[in-house]
């Protein structure tokens, strides 16, 4: 038992189930800890430890949202199925990134809008404060890549709450998602990759637009870890695009061993994989899962991140970290382009972020949310009871609701636009001649976090009564408290 238990520092900044949770995931990562074998339970775990059950079940949560572990009933918590995770490279690596000085910078519409979602006046001051006092730099060009300070500091938040390890000089910014994808397709036409494996379901803008590229698309569907890798395997794509931290719109969290696979497929088969981490920062039980591209800072891995979900949707702040195998091309490719993310903001978000207001903004954002969640999750099942199934609700910006009232899910979407809320058929997001299942037919995905808190209650009574209405079953009312989970 010994192997299991981690030495813990009681003086460091690090919380303690931190600790024990990067400690473990290091045993099973070297392969100290072999798949299948038995874990210590939660009190003797905490017993060892001289800590309370709690804190070891917050480290053994996590690691099993991750993949590295996994549970079974009336038996207790057993090392995953890690895979290929023993035969890549070590992964981690001394951080080379130091805080830097600032240099002289040489939805939708819906009838409720939360605003307290965002503090405008502070980021007003970063905007002034620019005005003030860069004029000089606002007078010059756009950077096509992006403004350096704003280059830098997205490095260092990469690494400090991704663990993403990469230079400002790997990044690009650009206004919005469509913009930075128009520029891997000209990485990707470098490359000679003509077909891309997208997720079916999956966000199929982003499908679209490598659509009109003229690139072949080829529409993989999704097992219970994501992405189906026996697909991927038959169809052999040289491009993937993947969502593994939360599967829109499914919610799926690729496990550990799955990364690795997917990783080790990539090094195989000269592949590029397309991680799209759009809602990195908005987890609210446990930690942000890593993404793929931690794991392996020298893997093939192109990873997209947005600024749009977590400040204001007019803020179209996107960025990508180009992997080393095509950091060569980036000169070229970026000569084709003008930069079309806004000077100012660039510069405004590098302050927002130098001066800590970005973080706090986000823990903010977690608390809310989460806030959000708990209530909806209440208000709905006192409306509805066993006619729907709530799930997909640990990140992003909405949640999945599988309903069972003898209506098509356009008719409850209508009927929900009706009552002012915006909900979206789970089957608008599958791919032409994608199976019809019972379960995805009679799934929506409902945007809650537009609702301000002290609404949400009255929201889900005014959708139980278009949903119920004429059905002889009388909307139950919804609790007006909230709790935090």
């Amino acid at each position: 038992m010994n192997s299991f238990i981690p030495r813990l520092s009681y003086d460091a900044h690090k919380p303690l189930y931190i600790q024990i949770y990067e400690h473990m995931k290091t045993e099973i990562v070297s392969g100290r800890l072999p798949a299948g074998e038995k874990l210590p339970s939660l009190r003797n775990m905490a017993a060892s430890l001289k800590l309370s059950v709690t804190t070891v079940e917050l480290a053994y949560s996590q690691l099993a949202v991750e993949g590295y572990i996994y549970s079974r009933e009336k038996s207790g918590y057993y090392v995953g199925n890690a895979g290929d995770i023993l035969n890549l490279p070590p992964v981690y690596k001394a951080p080379q990134l130091r805080p830097q000085a600032q240099k002289d910078h040489s939805p939708i519409e819906n009838t409720y809008a939360d605003t307290a979602l965002f503090d405008f006046v502070k980021w007003k001051k970063c905007l002034n404060q620019v005005i003030n006092e860069f004029p000089l730099q606002l007078a010059r060009e756009a950077s096509p890549e992006g403004e350096e300070a704003l280059r830098e500091q997205i490095a260092l938040h990469l690494y400090m709450t991704r663990g993403v390890l990469c230079s400002a000089q790997q990044i690009v910014i650009a206004a919005g998602t469509q913009q930075l994808l128009n520029i891997i397709a000209g990485f990707f036409r470098q490359k000679q990759i003509h077909r891309i494996a997208c997720e079916d379901p999956g966000y199929l803008l982003r499908a679209d637009a490598f659509r009109q590229q003229g690139f072949q698309l080829l529409p993989t569907p999704l097992d219970r870890e994501g992405i189906s890798l026996s697909h991927i395997q038959k169809h052999r794509p040289r491009a993937i695009c993947v969502s593994p931290s939360n599967q829109f719109p499914s919610g799926i969290v690729m496990p550990a061993g799955k990364r690795y696979a997917l990783l080790r497929y990539a090094h195989e088969n000269d592949c590029i994989i397309l991680e799209d981490d759009y809602a990195s920062e908005l987890r609210y039980f446990g930690r942000p899962v890593p993404p793929v591209k931690s794991l392996d800072p020298d893997a093939p891995v192109l990873y997209l991140g947005s600024f749009s979900s977590v400040l204001f949707p007019s803020s179209k702040i996107s960025y990508m970290v180009l992997p080393q195998q095509l950091m060569a091309q980036r000169r070229q490719i970026l000569s084709r382009y003008n930069q079309t993310c806004s000077k100012t903001e660039q510069l405004a978000l590098a302050l927002y972020m130098e001066k800590g207001l970005f973080q706090t903004h986000v823990k903010k954002l977690r608390k809310l949310y989460s806030q959000k969640i708990s209530l909806a999750v209440e208000s709905l099942k006192k409306a509805f009871g066993k006619s729907i199934r709530i799930t997909g609700r640990d990140s992003g910006l909405n949640m999945l609701l599988e309903v069972h009232l003898d209506q098509s899910a356009d008719q409850l979407c209508q009927k929900a636009e009706e009552a002012g809320l915006r909900m979206v058929p789970y089957k608008s997001f599958c791919f032409p001649g994608h199976p019809a299942r019972e379960a995805e037919q009679n799934t929506l995905i409902f945007y809650y976090h537009w609702i301000p808190l002290e609404q949400i209650p009255q929201a889900v009574n005014q959708l139980a009564g278009k949903w119920l209405e004429g059905k002889g079953l009388p909307a139950r009312p919804a609790s007006q408290g909230g709790k935090t989970p």
